[in-house]
């Protein structure tokens, strides 16, 4: 597996964060989605891999960096063929290297608090996140869970 800086241009990347945000949406009410869309993505302060086997994309994810310090990861999905593999925790571990590298001090995330995103936190929880209060500019929000690692 390659874990690599993706600029967001692939028609194969494309669709799998198109795939993500229907994921969310079809599992969120529109107002608890925090997911971002390429625009969103493509912003400076966003670093987004992608995660290939050959020409397979396998999944992606991403860390906002909320401060010198601080950051929050973002858009964790893998492809459903590719479930169940590693992959998200293969990104997961990149991404909090990368964010070592950094000299972060602390790892942020929100996701889901439904059933559907069970699989999700606890990938999470197996890093060691634990649960907090929302960070950022998060609210209270029945359908969220706020995750933070110190690092």
């Amino acid at each position: 597996m390659e874990i690599k800086v993706d600029d967001l241009s692939g028609a194969k990347t494309q669709g799998l964060i198109q795939l993500h945000l229907q994921g969310m949406f079809e599992n969120t009410p529109a107002e608890s989605v925090h997911a971002l869309n390429l625009d969103g993505l493509r912003k400076p302060e966003i670093t987004f891999w992608s995660a290939w086997e050959g020409d397979e994309l396998l999944g992606c994810g991403a860390l906002k960096e909320l401060d010198k310090t601080h950051g929050e990861i973002k858009s964790m999905r893998t492809v459903a063929a590719h479930l169940r593999k590693g992959v998200s925790r293969s990104i997961l571990e990149h991404i909090i290297g990368v964010a070592q590298t950094r000299g972060y001090k602390r790892l942020s995330l929100e996701t889901g608090a439904t059933e559907d995103f069970l699989p999700a936190r606890r990938l999470y929880e197996a890093a060691g996140f634990e649960y907090c209060e929302p960070f950022a500019d998060y609210a209270l929000d029945p359908y969220s869970a706020y995750m933070t690692k110190a690092l």
